[in-house]
């Protein structure tokens, strides 16, 4: 079967490229070696210029409108969710091209700030990358301006491939390659550049639960799409044309993963190898944890595509996670109203070790007898099981305490 790629061409844009992007290192996890049983190394895209892999595929589309030409190009547009648009133009600033890039309104600031700082004009359009396509196709008519899709082209997949061949240079003897999926330009310059140099790799492409469009396709299920992700950069409703034709002659699975699971990726990933990724960076992650019998003993490769995610929102998944885990507790205590209690309720919490985050005294707005009321108090543990001991202590010390909400404990 003719593919529209070949590893020749991913091979040629890996030498076209090399002196415009950076050589990512393929970084052994020794921590999630150890937690999960595999061999696990991670290929750090994260160390990009613009901080993902899509620096690759810009940069290969955009040298062959410059390389050979004789006259200027007039212009390029281009539509993303936010790693593409920095991408593209950061690289049309290298090379004196001018930018235009429609991205959906709900991209996060950060990506839209960081794309106007590299010289390019934002067109913010609609909720999803359709609709920001159809509008930066109606911008190149009007404006005859040359459009960089960010997956749906030939040179675009193999400047994405690019990324395999380092990883199979430096840790040829992979067993499995683990790479997430949106429009599916990375999984198909890695499906091209794998299959051909070592075809006994098995190639895993993850998507998230609310954007399976590749895993619906190949198993015969209805293209249902579409909420909220914390992995935007793979939230695309559709998968490419040339992508589609690529994974379904040479991929040998898929797997969708949760937005949870990306969330807990997200945690472990900084907390145990200090690597900081968006959701569709660690979506390889999470897949790796949902399946670990799969990958026991076998040497895995992780494509951590990107590290582009709001600081704002991290904040809120590090809090997510820690609550759910039990690492951060909110309790709810009866008191009686009068001086020196709240003094000795930190003492006994902070004699387990615990630390508070935050106190909130309840008054007037409560059911409760005039003369008590009520301490909201958050605090980080050391573990789990440190909850029980606080609780124990404050109900002998007639201080009546619950667990609030969302901290419900799982078992220590």
């Amino acid at each position: 079967m003719k593919l529209p790629v070949t590893l020749h061409d991913v091979e040629a844009a890996a030498e076209r490229i090399g002196k415009w992007i950076v050589r990512t290192p393929m970084a052994e996890a020794q921590a999630l070696s150890e937690k999960t049983g595999a061999r696990v190394f991670l290929k750090l895209e994260t160390r990009q210029r613009t901080g993902s892999f899509k620096d690759r595929g810009a940069v290969n589309r955009l040298l062959s409108l410059v390389q050979g030409q004789a006259e200027p190009v007039r212009g390029v547009i281009a539509m993303s969710a936010g790693n593409h648009a920095q991408s593209v133009a950061y690289q049309c600033k290298r090379l004196g091209i001018p930018a235009t890039i429609v991205m959906p309104e709900t991209t996060p600031f950060t990506k839209v700030r960081r794309t106007k700082q590299h010289g390019a004009r934002v067109v913010l359009c609609g909720d999803t990358l359709v609709e920001a396509a159809q509008r930066a196709e109606l911008i190149a008519q009007d404006e005859h301006l040359t459009l960089v899709h960010p997956y749906d082209d030939e040179r675009v997949i193999a400047g994405q491939g690019s990324v395999a061949l380092e990883m199979l240079r430096d840790v040829p003897d992979l067993d499995a390659l683990i790479v997430p999926v949106g429009g599916g330009g990375l999984l198909a310059g890695t499906l091209v550049a794998v299959k051909e140099i070592k075809p006994s790799i098995r190639v895993i492409g993850v998507q998230t639960q609310t954007y399976p469009s590749l895993y619906n396709i190949l198993h015969g299920l209805d293209p249902v799409h579409g909420g909220q992700t914390i992995a935007e950069g793979i939230a695309v409703k559709s998968i490419g044309a040339m992508p589609l034709e690529i994974a379904r002659a040479l991929l040998d699975e898929t797997a969708l993963v949760g937005e949870q699971a990306i969330e807990c990726a997200i945690h472990l990933l900084l907390e145990e190898e200090k690597v900081l990724a968006e959701g569709a960076g660690a979506a390889p992650i999470a897949a790796l944890v949902a399946s670990l019998e799969q990958y026991a003993g076998k040497n895995v490769g992780l494509i951590i595509s990107g590290g582009n995610i709001d600081t704002g929102l991290l904040a809120n998944v590090i809090m997510r996670v820690r609550l759910r885990e039990g690492r951060v507790v909110r309790l709810r205590i009866e008191i009686n109203d009068k001086p020196g209690v709240l003094a000795d309720i930190a003492r006994m919490i902070g004699d387990t070790g615990a630390n508070i985050i935050d106190v909130v005294h309840h008054r007037f707005f409560s059911d409760i007898p005039s003369k008590q009321a009520e301490l909201d108090v958050t605090f980080e543990t050391r573990s789990p099981s440190d909850v029980d001991q606080i609780l124990n202590k404050l109900g002998d010390a007639d201080y009546p305490a619950r667990v609030l909400e969302s901290t419900a404990r799982p078992n220590a």
